[in-house]
């Protein structure tokens, strides 16, 4: 792996995932192209390094260009899919509740996979609020009352804070990687 492509995907990683990186997000999903990238290289580095911080990062689906990679707390995003209401969202989807976070994200996969149209309820893992994740489910995309890293049905005002505090996170992620460091010594991670 080039110097090149170890920037790159470090700097994508920051721009897509920095909210769950730096710990105020459960999960993050990113696309990437397929070629561009040693992927699995760069999860086998990202799991050894990221694992002292509870952090993980694993291919989802692969529709042969594309690549969609999640990275995730596995205890933020364990508390997330056992909640009620995001388990009134997911159980009758086909997922094991009681069942571990990974087989939870197996399934994402397997929907992703079989479905024709992207699975909706991957709002509940991105940490979107179950009514929005609803809402968007129950209007099609449709009626929604304001839009930004998703589609809001409920509360505007803390879905703007939410926004403004995701676009603080990348920022400062963005900005020390171009002050020189790399995402393991912008996260303080050795």
């Amino acid at each position: 792996m080039s110097e090149t492509e170890y920037t790159s995907f470090n700097k994508r990683l920051a721009l897509h995932t920095a909210p769950t990186l730096l710990g105020i997000k459960c999960a993050s999903l990113m696309s990437l192209p397929t070629a561009e990238f040693e992927l699995e290289t760069h999860l086998n580095i990202f799991n050894r390094r990221a694992a002292q911080r509870g952090l993980k990062i694993r291919l989802i689906y692969n529709c042969g260009c594309r690549t969609l990679i999640l990275v995730y707390s596995e205890k933020k995003l364990r508390k997330r899919l056992t909640s009620p209401d995001a388990s009134e969202i997911l159980s009758p989807l086909g997922y094991d509740i009681n069942g571990s976070t990974e087989r939870m994200i197996d399934r994402l996969s397997e929907r992703i996979g079989e479905s024709s149209s992207f699975p909706h309820e991957i709002g509940i893992f991105l940490d979107y609020p179950p009514e929005d994740v609803r809402g968007f489910i129950e209007n099609h995309g449709c009626n929604y009352k304001m839009c930004g890293c998703w589609k809001v049905y409920g509360s505007e005002e803390r879905a703007r804070r939410t926004f403004e505090n995701y676009e603080r996170c990348r920022k400062f992620l963005c900005n020390k990687l171009n002050e020189g460091a790399d995402i393991y010594q912008a996260l303080r991670i050795s």
